[in-house]
């Protein structure tokens, strides 16, 4: 009864939540396992693996990750307080957290005995009631906390030692950032990005490169407005489709099939580079894809695509943060300047509405782009890099200068070559030692209004 008890205790158990610099996680404990030592078990945003640490004993964590929340207080409480502060916070969370779920687990295991017991005094008609339902709960006590603290009590301490995450999951080998191929001193500034920065729908200059077909790189990107403005040989990397994880941090697989190196360790390979600009974020949320589905829909706040969009959003913060990490750490120490995203849509989408867009609908689109915006911007705040904020206002869809590429277009929402230039001036106001001295920009001017396709 006392196996049983504690069983069933282990599996209804609530986890506890605990949360330290915006990661809120859940802690409880795995079902006995017949080894003596063995890793944990981690829920990281739906997707279940085995912790980095080992854990003594056959009973061992079970830890959930499900939401991150930076807000302008988590921000604030990391510039006070300091890394090692809220390493510190959240090793102790842990810890805390495993000890109180075994609490809750002796008490509801005390409950599940104290069931059959009692059914079992009132069957036999056993007079000494309480001092059998007595001596059954101290035998499921001393069973449960003897047990724990036999085989399981070494846990705190290793719990103890996690300061992030990180720690308990390893960070991934594709996130190094190790220069990949030769070295280019001769690079002043690096772009690394999706399709927004790569210029996705533009046309080619003469002879590119199978890479550079496939990723959409464009000679009218804002990387190639930046070199013009300030002298210098900006290397652009950016590539379409490309998320942290696939394309910045890790290779990506492009659509003709061929496998583009990592972004990150390229750029680590400019050695002299003075600034390295980031454009991500859109397709991490599947931006393109929620689009569609948004016109396709009859709304597109209802509960399922919002539950999907935060998910996406969580795991974007995650990897976003160890993006910024492995950009501060670049031995070069580069400025780093994020871009967040401009937005196509203005006050009129008259010339959307045949595509089942509607005010209400662009509503939602743009309060989810602002979400991601936030993110990026407290994200490089809090790593001291900077911010621009390209404003597309006055030429966004629907107006009679765009500098965005229409539906019909080769690259729908996606900034044309005034747009490019658009952002380019704003990379050139929120870093104004982009060149001693700069060469102004000329204001952007609209574009032809066709769109040369690609190929």
């Amino acid at each position: 009864m006392t196996a049983g008890a504690i069983w069933l205790a282990l599996r209804v158990a609530p986890l506890q939540t605990v949360s330290a610099a915006g990661q809120i996680a859940q802690v409880g404990a795995t079902l006995p396992n017949a080894s003596l030592r063995g890793p944990g078990e981690l829920d990281l945003f739906g997707e279940v693996m085995a912790t980095k640490p080992d854990f003594p004993g056959p009973i061992r964590p079970r830890l959930s990750l499900e939401h991150i929340t930076i807000d302008p207080q988590v921000v604030q409480m990391l510039r006070a307080d300091g890394p090692a502060k809220v390493e510190l916070t959240l090793s102790q969370q842990l810890a805390a957290g495993w000890e109180h779920y075994f609490l809750w687990e002796t008490l509801i295991a005390v409950g599940f005995a104290a069931v059959p017991l009692i059914a079992v005094a009132a069957v036999r008609r056993k007079p000494a009631i309480w001092r059998l339902l007595t001596a059954g709960v101290v035998v499921v006590v001393a069973v449960n906390v003897g047990g724990i603290a036999l085989t399981a009590s070494g846990t705190p301490k290793v719990l103890r030692s996690v300061k992030t995450v990180d720690d308990l999951v390893g960070v991934d080998p594709l996130a190094e950032t190790s220069p990949v191929g030769a070295a280019q001193p001769g690079v002043q500034a690096v772009v690394i990005g999706d399709s927004t920065a790569a210029g996705w729908g533009l046309p080619w200059g003469q002879n590119p490169t199978a890479e550079e077909q496939a990723c959409g790189r464009s000679p009218e990107s804002y990387a190639t407005d930046l070199a013009a403005a300030n002298q210098w040989n900006v290397l652009n990397l950016a590539c379409g489709s490309a998320t942290i994880e696939n394309g910045l941090l890790g290779p990506e697989v492009l659509y003709n099939g061929e496998v583009a190196p990592p972004q990150l360790p390229q750029a680590a390979a400019a050695t002299n580079a003075k600034l390295i600009v980031v454009s991500v974020g859109a397709d991490d949320l599947s931006w393109s894809v929620m689009t569609k589905l948004c016109a396709a829909s009859a709304v597109c706040d209802d509960k399922i695509s919002s539950a999907f969009f935060n998910q996406l959003l969580d795991t974007f913060t995650r990897n976003y943060y160890q993006l910024l990490s492995d950009l501060e750490g670049l031995p070069s120490h580069p400025a780093v300047l994020v871009n967040e995203y401009y937005s196509p849509f203005g006050a009129d989408v008259g010339c959307l509405q045949q595509y089942g867009m509607t005010p209400a609908k662009v509503k939602v689109l743009l309060s989810r782009l602002g979400q991601l915006n936030k993110v990026l911007a407290q994200g490089a705040g809090l790593f001291g890099f900077g911010v621009a904020a390209p404003r597309f206002t006055g030429h966004e869809l629907c107006t009679a200068v765009p500098w965005v590429q229409g539906p019909s277009d080769q690259a729908p929402l996606h900034p044309n070559a005034a747009g490019e230039l658009a952002i380019a001036l704003a990379d050139q106001q929120a870093f104004p030692l982009l060149s001693p001295p700069p060469v102004m920009l000329p204001s952007p001017s609209p574009s032809p209004t066709t769109t040369p396709a690609l190929g």
